[in-house]
């Protein structure tokens, strides 16, 4: 509002002084002080004079949030605790303890609080890949997101090898886990780069063997410069949204990760590539990874040896997947029939 206010008055005030310039200089050149042309070049001065003014006030919305964002960085920064060093732990083997895992959304206060994830508790083993079904809205991405820990929980806790997320450095904890989200975007770079993930020290042998792992190595030798494919930022340039999914598949299995984290890998994916993802997460498990997939359609679990159903957040079956399927697919007996009298 009072952005709008200073620029209607702005505006009503270069109007009323370029009307007082005219009129003063008309008066002046019938006084014969002055030339017709003076007015002319008085009202060309007063305008360019006004010009940056009527412009820093149109720009004023923005001018202000970005100093709204300044402010909001420093605060962010400031409530940041700083980075210590931690000791460096043993390399991860894939050993997974999620415990009476609780979850909220973000932003909610008071009654209005309602977990997205609730006691949610389960082990995984080296050589494990554990399938996550359940119907949408269920809490199956954020589930992902605690397990590498991007998001971290209200209770509970998420461990690996037995230490918390928080109690491994960055640095050892990105090396040792793969992540494949929903929601999937390329950055600016070759195909390589992106394999990669951008790491300088990488070799073109560990690139080509996690394509290789992710059954891409043939799709990336048909584009136009193979792995030196330039991407765009946010559209992937010449690739397909399943070529997309399959180098980001790629790029979650570089470096041999003892956990890998897959959201929803196959939602854009053909007959294809659904049997290189089974056959990716089956070379996974026998090189001792633990693997974690979200799924919706069936063929995302079929490399897959435990089962986890959720339902309204919580744990509804967990355990070895034939006996999980067996259970959910066991028909329900009849309710006896009442007796009359």
């Amino acid at each position: 509002e009072r952005s709008e206010g200073f620029t209607a008055f702005t505006k009503a005030f270069r109007l009323l002084l370029q009307s007082s310039l005219l009129g003063l200089g008309g008066y002046l050149a019938l006084q014969g002080s002055i030339t017709p042309g003076m007015i002319i070049a008085a009202s060309i001065i007063a305008g360019r004079a006004l010009a940056p003014i009527d412009q820093v006030i149109g720009q004023w919305r923005g001018v202000a949030r970005a100093r709204q964002a300044h402010r909001s960085l420093k605060t962010l920064f400031a409530e940041q605790p700083l980075d210590m060093a931690r000791t460096e732990l043993p390399e991860p083997k894939g050993h997974v303890t999620v415990s009476d895992v609780t979850l909220y959304a973000p932003g909610q206060t008071g009654q209005e609080r309602r977990p997205i994830l609730e006691e949610v508790s389960f082990a995984l083993q080296p050589g494990d890949a554990l399938g996550v079904i359940g119907p949408s809205a269920v809490g199956k991405s954020s589930l992902a997101r605690l397990l590498v820990g991007a998001w971290h929980p209200d209770a509970g806790s998420v461990r690996l090898d037995g230490a918390r997320m928080s109690q491994w450095s960055e640095t050892q904890l990105g090396k040792a886990l793969g992540y494949l989200p929903q929601s999937l975007e390329l950055m600016a770079g070759t195909v390589r780069d992106n394999i990669a993930r951008f790491d300088p020290d990488a070799t073109d042998e560990q690139v080509v063997a996690a394509a290789q792992l992710a059954g891409v190595h043939e799709m990336i030798l048909k584009l136009p410069q193979g792995y030196d494919t330039e991407v765009e930022p946010g559209q992937g340039g010449p690739l397909s949204g399943g070529q997309i999914q399959r180098i980001g598949l790629a790029r979650a299995m570089y470096g041999a990760p003892a956990l890998v984290v897959l959201d929803e890998p196959n939602s854009n994916l053909d007959a294809g590539g659904d049997e290189a993802l089974a056959e990716a997460i089956t070379a996974l498990r026998e090189r001792g990874a633990t693997v974690v997939v979200m799924a919706h359609r069936p063929s995302a679990i079929a490399a897959v040896n435990k089962v986890l159903v959720l339902h309204e957040g919580r744990v509804a079956q967990f355990g070895d997947k034939a006996d999980v399927l067996k259970r959910a697919t066991r028909p329900v007996a009849a309710a006896p029939k009442e007796v009359a009298g």
